[in-house]
């Protein structure tokens, strides 16, 4: 009968796993500002998380204890990466970049400048709760605080991003006018 019952819990281990690579995913891109350096530690955390599975309790919640596990991942990351050359003012970086064609990609930019501006407190609460879609208490176990501290972070980082990008009201999301007209007018056949 234990044997049943193992050989459950590693098939609903293996199946949780599997679930949770896109949104490991997505928050690992919106760590790290990077694409091969998010699936680098998506790979880390499910080979861990792989290797320490006898430590899982069945039936605890898996997505905090992997976004726990990715998140500790990023951290040593920086760690590891303070000791190495940065471009500390950008030029080098802005040498190598493409200028974007369109509108989106200025904004695009805009925010990602705005996030790494943000303490790392702050942005990572932001990340869990908003870009992650985790509830404020999930974030506030992954990181280790009471859940009123997660909603205060969530809430400063959110009030910094307006003022550095400038907006006042929720009206400027979205398409703007000329592309909401167009949206607007009736398609010919």
């Amino acid at each position: 009968m234990t044997e049943n019952t193992d050989l459950q819990n590693e098939a609903e281990f293996n199946r949780s796993l599997l679930d949770s690579v896109r949104p490991l995913r997505a928050f690992a891109i919106s760590l790290s500002g990077k694409v091969d350096r998010a699936d680098d530690l998506v790979q880390e955390t499910l080979t861990k998380a792989w290797a320490h599975r006898d430590s899982f309790q069945p039936g605890s919640n898996m997505r905090a204890w992997l976004f726990t596990i990715l998140r500790n991942e990023f951290y040593s990351f920086l760690r590891k990466r303070r000791r190495e050359v940065e471009d500390a003012d950008g030029k080098m970086a802005l040498n190598t970049a493409v200028a974007p064609e369109q509108p989106g990609h200025l904004d695009l930019r805009d925010m990602q400048a705005a996030l790494e501006n943000l303490p790392p407190d702050q942005r990572e609460a932001l990340l869990l709760v908003s870009a992650s879609d985790m509830s404020y208490e999930d974030a506030a176990l992954i990181c280790g605080v009471a859940v009123g501290t997660i909603k205060s972070r969530v809430n400063r980082a959110r009030s910094s991003l307006a003022r550095a990008l400038s907006i006042e009201s929720g009206s400027e999301f979205g398409p703007d006018r000329t592309i909401q007209a167009a949206i607007a007018a009736p398609y010919s056949e």
